[in-house]
């Protein structure tokens, strides 16, 4: 509980670094990114990745939205270039030309409840938090409804897997769905408090990058060097997990997280590599096709998945020309 305490304490000092960046790097050309959530070890490897594409020659700035709603809003006003989300709903509703150009993990999530609930149907009814509405788990929380046959409570929302542990531990809630490397974590520190719930196989995307085609276009280098940045990043820790806290900048937002969370690096990546959270190969059509599936199955896509056209939400070219490479 007292290490969870301070992770949040880390977190909660991130934003203002974030800001400070965002000032000292404002300049009309560089790339402005949308975070849907304040830097964590989940995001370490996405900044070993901006890290590699500063020395290819990007200049970005980046600010942490409270959720993914927000930083999905950002792009689409053209307040941000990119951000971090997975806005199918928004694509289709907004008929704005927005497309996702790399998926940064996948939909590996868990229930984990109190000792309350020993699986999915002891749900129904029952409160949820989540990490945002209309993002990841609100999804997954959809499908749980529709496969299992119940209907959850009230829905609440916390941004971040770690955040919502924290509530659990606390007691502020006694069901929540979070990510792998937390699910671990509570099953190694609290065997005998929570169970972590049966769940089906989901292999769709959790966290994209996403941007207005239009501006992909009009900034074409841009995009290729984040883009090849992020390919290399996702390959390399395949091999080795341990170069995330390697090449991690000490003096970054990761780097002036709280030593403690520094210290796990190696352990989250290693569990997330060897959970299958990251496509070396940046999702592709692949991911498109089962994000099809997914997202029309929780609500969030009108249509026949079938019938749905990859192409009209992914932006495969970056991709493609990075993989060639």
């Amino acid at each position: 509980m007292k290490q969870i305490l301070k992770k949040m304490a880390g977190l909660a000092v991130a934003v203002p670094m974030a800001v400070g960046l965002m000032l000292s790097g404002a300049q009309a050309a560089t790339l402005k990114i949308a975070l849907a959530e304040t830097p964590s070890d989940e995001l370490a490897a996405f900044f070993v990745a901006l890290d590699r594409a500063k020395a290819n020659g990007l200049d970005y700035e980046w600010t942490a939205f409270s959720d993914e709603e927000l930083a999905i809003q950002a792009v689409l006003s053209g307040q941000m270039n990119i951000g971090f989300g997975t806005p199918y709903s928004a694509m289709q509703r907004s008929k704005a030309p927005i497309r996702i150009i790399f998926q940064l993990s996948k939909l590996k999530f868990f229930p984990v409840t109190s000792k309350k609930y020993s699986e999915l149907k002891d749900l129904d009814g029952q409160p949820i938090l989540l990490h945002s509405r209309g993002g990841g788990t609100d999804s997954i929380a959809n499908v749980i409804e529709d496969k299992v046959g119940i209907k959850f409570g009230d829905r609440s929302y916390v941004p971040g897997s770690s955040n919502r542990v924290v509530a659990l531990v606390s007691g502020q809630t006694d069901a929540t769905i979070i990510d792998l490397s937390n699910k671990n974590k509570v099953v190694k520190q609290f065997p005998d408090k929570f169970n972590v719930l049966p769940m089906f196989e989901v292999d769709s995307s959790d966290e994209a990058l996403f941007a207005n085609l239009d501006w992909i276009k009009e900034n074409e280098e841009q995009v290729n060097i984040l883009v090849k940045a992020l390919s290399s990043v996702w390959q390399d820790m395949q091999e080795d997990p341990t170069i995330i806290s390697r090449e991690t900048n000490p003096d970054g937002p990761i780097g002036q997280l709280p030593k403690e969370i520094l210290a796990e690096l190696d352990g989250f990546y290693t569990d997330a590599v060897a959970g299958g959270l990251y496509d070396p190969n940046g999702g592709g059509r692949k991911a498109a096709q089962a994000d099809m599936e997914w997202y029309s199955a929780a609500g969030q896509l009108d249509g026949d998945p079938s019938t749905l056209n990859i192409e009209d939400f992914w932006y495969l070219a970056p991709l493609d020309a990075a993989m060639k490479k």
